[in-house]
């Protein structure tokens, strides 16, 4: 029997406040997909420029891989920015190139690093996180 051609996949994933990307990146002609859509055509537009950030920025290196990426949780412009960081991290694990992680890493710290900011949890006397009710004293 013959053995079967190993084909490179790299598994990626970005994180953006509550929203999760997981990116499958493997050869092929340039195809990227977000929950099985083509990034052409996905709304909204402002999304969809903040997703082609890292690919316009790798020019011939985003050309020959396809990109298949899971997003949940989150509203859409975070999941947008978890996909920018899964797909730079994809890119640059793929190639195993560094001198594209350090143009990701010099033009936006955030296309290679997880974003930890969370929601600070109520606190009791207040409505949110730190506003409270007024005292008068009087």
């Amino acid at each position: 029997m013959a053995k079967a051609k190993k084909t490179k996949v790299v598994n990626t994933s970005g994180k953006r406040k509550t929203a999760i990307a997981r990116a499958t990146v493997k050869a092929g002609k340039g195809r990227v997909r977000i929950n099985s859509i083509p990034l052409e055509i996905l709304t909204p537009e402002l999304a969809r420029l903040k997703i082609q950030e890292p690919l316009v920025m790798a020019d011939k290196k985003s050309e020959v891989v396809d990109i298949d990426i899971s997003v949940a949780g989150g509203g859409f412009m975070g999941q947008a920015e978890a996909c920018r960081t899964a797909v730079a991290k994809g890119l640059v694990a793929f190639h195993e190139d560094e001198d594209l992680e350090s143009i990701f890493r010099t033009y936006d710290r955030s296309l290679m690093v997880n974003d930890a900011r969370r929601k600070l949890p109520k606190k009791p006397l207040g409505r949110g996180a730190r506003k409270k009710r007024q005292k008068s004293y009087r």
